[in-house]
C-alpha cells in the first residue's frame, strides 16, 4: 500500500494520519505542488489524498500547478477510480475539476463548529460508525457551490450546505479538518492568508479562543480521524485486492 499526497503549503501535511499510517506501515509520498514538486505516475500509488492550502480552485494565473493537479484529479478519481480523500482546498478541488463549482462565502467558517452528517453518511462507507453531530475546526472562505456529477451530499452545517461528499464510489471530499493536531491552529495562524482571513471574520485577537476550543475537542477529534482513517483504508486495501486479483486473471 503506497498513498500518494499532494500539498500546497507546508503546514498542510496530512496532519494525525501521519500517526496512523506511521503505525501501520503505510508508505506514503508528499508533492509540494507550490514548491514546483512535478507530479508522479498515479499507477505506483494505490490512493490519493489532496491537502487543503491558501490559494483559491480558480487562481490559476498566480498558481499555473492547479492545472496539472485538476487533470491529475480527473485521471485518479475518473479514469483510475482511485480511492481519493480531499480535505477544505482538496475537497473544492474534487468538485472543481469534475465539473462542479466553487464560490466565495457570504459568511466565511473560521473556528471549531458544528458540523452534521446527513442520511446518506449513515450509509457510506466512509463515515461509518461516526457521530451524527460533532465539532470540526473550520478554515474556509470558499464553499462547494454546485455539486459535480454523481456527487452525494454526506455533511452540512448551517453556513456550508456542502461539508461533505462522496463522489462516484470512492472518492470523497470533506471541507473540514478532519486532520488536526495540537500543532495544527498555532501553526496556521502564522500564515498571513489565514491570519488576515481569521482576523476579519472573529477579531484580531481570535487566536487564542480557537486554540482553546481545539484543545478541548481534540480528543473526539482525533478519534474521528482514526474512525474516518481505518474507514478509508478498507476501501483502498479492498481497490487495491480487486485490481491484484483482476491482474491475475489477466
Amino acid at each position: 500500500m503506497r498513498i500518494l499526497v499532494f500539498q500546497h503549503i507546508a503546514c498542510e501535511h496530512p496532519g494525525i494520519f501521519r500517526e496512523f499510517l506511521q503505525s501501520d506501515g503505510i508508505a506514503w509520498d508528499a508533492i509540494e505542488l507550490d514548491e514546483g514538486q512535478p507530479i508522479p505516475a498515479l499507477d505506483r500509488y494505490d490512493a490519493l489524498w489532496v491537502m487543503g492550502g491558501p490559494m483559491d480552485v480558480w487562481q490559476t494565473e498566480q498558481h499555473p500547478w492547479l492545472i496539472p493537479e485538476k487533470a491529475a484529479i480527473r485521471q485518479a478519481v475518473l479514469g483510475r477510480r482511485m480511492p481519493y480523500l480531499g480535505m477544505c482546498l482538496g475537497h473544492q478541488l474534487l468538485a472543481d475539476a469534475l465539473g462542479g463549482e466553487c464560490k466565495l462565502m457570504a459568511k466565511p467558517e473560521i473556528g471549531v463548529l458544528g458540523v452534521e452528517l446527513t442520511k446518506e453518511a449513515h450509509r457510506d462507507v466512509l463515515f461509518r460508525g461516526l457521530p451524527t453531530k460533532a465539532k470540526a475546526l473550520q478554515w474556509h472562505s470558499v464553499e462547494v457551490t454546485r455539486l459535480p456529477p454523481q456527487a452525494t451530499v454526506l455533511a452540512r452545517s448551517p453556513d456550508c450546505a456542502v461539508e461533505a461528499m462522496r463522489v462516484g464510489e470512492r472518492a470523497w471530499g470533506i471541507q473540514y479538518h478532519v486532520e488536526i493536531t495540537g500543532e495544527t491552529v498555532p501553526q496556521w495562524g502564522c500564515v498571513p492568508e489565514y491570519a488576515k482571513a481569521l482576523a476579519d471574520r472573529l477579531g484580531a485577537d481570535a487566536l487564542p479562543q480557537i486554540e482553546a476550543a481545539a484543545k478541548q475537542e481534540l480528543a473526539s477529534m482525533t478519534l474521528a480521524a482514526r474512525r474516518l482513517y481505518d474507514n478509508f483504508l478498507g476501501v483502498a486495501r479492498a481497490h487495491k485486492a480487486a485490481r491484484g486479483s483482476g491482474r491475475a486473471a489477466q
